[in-house]
């Protein structure tokens, strides 16, 4: 298949406006869980980036908080994290300055003393550091202490602030069904409003997914052919080649549709089906994305499959399997791999079915979403020649590139050159981000730390939009858990899941996309 490259002319970039940088009001970031790996590889490398453009402000405390005694250890083990995977030159003259901002202390998340400590640590930091009462907390702790760390926010008086503002920031699993989801917002509502609430999904960070908006409302040619009349299907995926990497407890309780389905790949599919807010506020974005997860009827059992993998290659090195991973129960009947089928019953969409699917050790990393269009009503080349140099000609397809290489490509069909009959293959024009802006090192989390200072919900999960998507997943989460799977593991590590995903395509008379 020929491939087109599309370039940025360096001319449009130089004309991108300068100084409307949103920079915060001095703050100091409290990061509850800071010993752990989401601190060091993804937290403080993003901070720093941010920095290196001049995107914090001046007066910024960085105080992390967990339970080891580590004291100064933190701010050099953080500066190793900065390096190695924010991909920063250790001579920067920027570090120095920055890794003096960063602070420890050690408590117990449960344990009441350690908070009075804690509000008298944060008052010294602010007086000495010439901040007001601007408090970002960040939990990214196990998710049994989310409710014990607000909690005690609230006992002793840090949650609801005489001057400044104070918010919070809760990572992933919101919960791990329905009730508990429910129960989560019920004590995080009771000590915080909403409006300080920031539940955070790294996937909207990410400069791609960002980008599917732009792509349909800020493109003329797209948005009047994105719904039913034009649109045969949608697919999106969500695929690693990676196993578990050592989390098999966390993995033991999660699975596949609990760790990605729920939460990223839903986010995904409301931005591909929204409709155009009013304004890209935060309220009329949340508004057209629950509106979406809204319209979505009971999806059947019959259209959700899972899978789980066994030992084999990836990348040619031989893998074991899922039951044999590190602390995974040897009998384990959790999921690694999860697909579905679903409808969204409004206007736009009536009768264009979304396929899901998200999987570890596939066949390839990839993270996409493709919307493949209607074939013409008449098709006049090819239709006596399938066994051509192309075959039957294909549906024309844009597919959205998340992650490893991100960018947008467009399948179409063109004339081969040749001066016997009229034969159409496909060709695909290409844009691919680090070709048109250059290679980036953020990691998603920049914009959102950014955002969260600076009180913007935009790219937040609102109590809403949670409760809606686990309403539909909690159904097939029970059905499953009422049923051990007979035949797990069911797909070989290094290929594309198990025959069911597959089956469940054929009864619409699709296959899986290839990637």
């Amino acid at each position: 298949m020929a491939t087109t490259q599309i370039k940025v002319n360096p001319d449009d970039l130089s004309k991108i406006p300068a100084g409307q940088e949103r920079i915060p009001e001095p703050t100091i970031l409290v990061i509850f869980g800071a010993s752990g790996d989401l601190t060091k590889r993804k937290l403080l490398p993003a901070l720093f980036h941010l920095e290196q453009v001049g995107l914090l402000p001046k007066e910024l405390v960085i105080l992390g908080v967990a339970r080891r005694p580590i004291g100064d250890e933190f701010a050099a083990d953080m500066r190793e994290g900065i390096l190695e995977f924010g991909d920063v030159d250790g001579a920067d003259p920027k570090l120095a300055g920055f890794l003096q901002k960063i602070h420890y202390f050690a408590m117990n998340f449960d344990d009441p003393v350690g908070y009075e400590g804690l509000k008298r640590e944060l008052e010294t930091l602010a007086e000495a550091n010439g901040i007001g009462g601007n408090r970002l907390f960040y939990l990214a702790t196990a998710p049994e202490y989310f409710s014990p760390i607000i909690d005690n926010l609230g006992a002793h008086e840090m949650a609801r602030p005489d001057q400044g503002s104070v918010r919070v920031v809760i990572e992933k699993p919101f919960g791990h069904d329905l009730d508990s989801a429910r129960a989560l917002n019920r004590d995080v509502n009771a000590v915080f409003d909403e409006k300080q609430v920031f539940r955070i999904d790294h996937y909207l960070g990410k400069e791609t997914v960002q980008n599917i908006l732009v792509f349909r409302f800020g493109n003329g040619i797209f948005e009047p052919i994105w719904n039913r009349n034009f649109i045969d299907s949608v697919q999106i995926t969500a695929a690693e080649t990676i196993g578990v990497e050592g989390r098999g407890p966390f993995y033991e309780k999660a699975g596949a549709l609990r760790d990605v389905v729920q939460n990223h790949m839903m986010e995904l599919l409301s931005m591909v089906a929204m409709e155009p807010p009013v304004s890209f506020e935060a309220e009329s974005v949340r508004r057209e994305k629950l509106k979406v997860w809204q319209a979505i009827p009971p999806i059947p059992i019959l259209n959700a499959v899972r899978g789980q993998y066994g030992p084999g290659k990836v990348d040619g090195v031989m893998v074991k399997g899922y039951r044999e991973e590190d602390r995974v129960d040897p009998e384990s009947g959790t999921e690694t791999y999860a697909a579905a089928r679903l409808e969204i019953d409004n206007w736009r969409w009536a009768g264009v079915p979304f396929y899901l699917r998200a999987g570890k050790r596939l066949k390839k990393r990839a993270t996409e979403i493709s919307i493949q269009f209607k074939q013409p009503p008449l098709m006049l080349f090819n239709r006596h020649n399938s066994t051509g140099p192309c075959g039957e000609i294909q549906p024309n397809v844009i597919t959205m590139r998340i992650q490893p290489d991100e960018g947008i490509s467009l399948r179409f069909g063109a004339k081969v050159p040749t001066t016997q009959a009229m034969s159409v293959c496909p060709v695909t024009m290409d844009f691919d981000y680090e070709t048109a802006f250059g290679k980036s090192t953020a990691n998603g989390y920049e914009r959102l730390l950014v955002d969260a200072m600076l009180g913007d919900q935009t790219l937040f999960s609102h109590r809403d939009g949670v409760e809606t998507t686990w309403a539909l997943y909690t159904p097939i989460l029970q059905a499953w858990a009422a049923k051990t799977p007979e035949v797990f593991p069911n797909y070989f590590a290094g290929m594309w899941g198990p025959e069911c995903a597959d089956h469940m395509l054929e009864r619409d008379h699709k296959v899986w996309r290839h990637i």
